[in-house]
């Protein structure tokens, strides 16, 4: 990722400062990454402690994102901290809430929202599962409402899905896309609403299966870790699914491998787990990731994934081949 371009091409989107509301985990995130690129960021939270725990947030992903490299003005002092959500988004260009996943919640977040921003103002939304076009229901101008759902870590995770509600403009649609590509994003755009929209889907679909390859005892915790981590998850890091089985087909491409294994696909598909929720499944699956865990601490864990992940970044990044 090129920072200096990004901050210019952003510039470029007529965003310069942009409202975080909720700065848990994942505002959190937003907020280093917004600030990296050289943006103004107002941001609000009603937790008690909530301006402490951000601005020490920042200051953790902070060398991470350093190491990508700033923006020119990039700085923490470009943060302002506001109690009254009304101030936050008043004089916002952009506007990414990362609030609690409760529909009436939103509805209600996304009114005052609505009624305080200026006319032009994007109203984004992080959440992972509700649909738009419920958080829009209240609003004024529901035509600049929209989600854009990042991957955790923003800072660092490339992928937001831009999805439209029912009354959301064609002109929001792209001047999101373009506002997200602007500040070194993946944006793409999912066209239906659907739960957990398309990469959350995909996980459950996995862990679906993991879960249920636990319950049935066919292998370990660990051993389900280690086949995706040092299997599958090695291509899939790389390219999509749709891609990787097109180069596993040879000259022959996705048709070969269609023609050949299209067939035994489907009949794994038919044997795949529909697993409960369990007690007895959850107590396995914590029992089994605290032995995989061992001595070690999350938090060591958690820096060395960030590690590895900005150096894969920035390696397909300089390849140019692996959009």
């Amino acid at each position: 990722m090129n920072a200096s371009a990004s901050s210019s091409s952003s510039s470029s989107t007529g965003v310069k400062r942009v409202a975080v509301v909720g700065t848990g985990v994942i505002g959190a995130s937003w907020v280093a990454h917004f600030l990296a690129h050289g943006l103004d960021v107002n941001a609000t939270d009603p937790s008690p402690g909530a301006e402490e725990r951000l601005r020490e947030a920042v200051v953790k992903h902070w060398p991470t994102l350093e190491r990508f490299g700033l923006a020119p003005g990039a700085s923490v002092d470009r943060l302002r901290f506001h109690d009254s959500l009304e101030d936050a988004v008043s004089v916002a260009d952009f506007v990414q809430e990362n609030g609690p996943e409760r529909m009436d919640f939103k509805i209600d977040l996304f009114r005052r929202m609505d009624a305080a921003a200026p006319p032009n103002t994007i109203l984004a939304s992080s959440s992972s599962g509700l649909a738009i076009s419920g958080m829009q229901s209240g609003c004024a101008h529901p035509q600049r409402v929209v989600l854009g759902h990042p991957f955790n870590p923003p800072h660092l995770i490339p992928l937001v899905e831009v999805i439209g509600g029912e009354q959301t403009s064609a002109d929001v649609i792209e001047r999101t896309m373009a506002f997200y590509a602007a500040i070194g994003k993946r944006p793409i755009h999912v066209k239906r609403e659907v739960k957990g929209h398309i990469a959350n889907r995909l996980q459950a679909a996995l862990w679906r299966e993991a879960f249920h390859l636990v319950d049935q005892g066919v292998a370990s915790v660990a051993d389900i870790d280690a086949a995706i981590a040092h299997g599958p998850g090695l291509r899939w890091a790389v390219m999509g699914p749709f891609m990787n089985l097109h180069l596993s087909g040879g000259d022959g491409g996705i048709e070969h491998v269609l023609a050949h294994l299209g067939g035994p696909i489907e009949d794994w598909w038919k044997d795949l787990g529909v697993p409960s929720m369990t007690a007895e499944l959850k107590r396995k699956v914590k029992d089994g990731v605290d032995e995989e865990l061992g001595d070690r601490r999350t938090g060591g864990l958690e820096s060395a994934r960030d590690t590895l992940l900005l150096n894969l970044i920035r390696a397909k990044s300089d390849t140019g081949r692996l959009d």
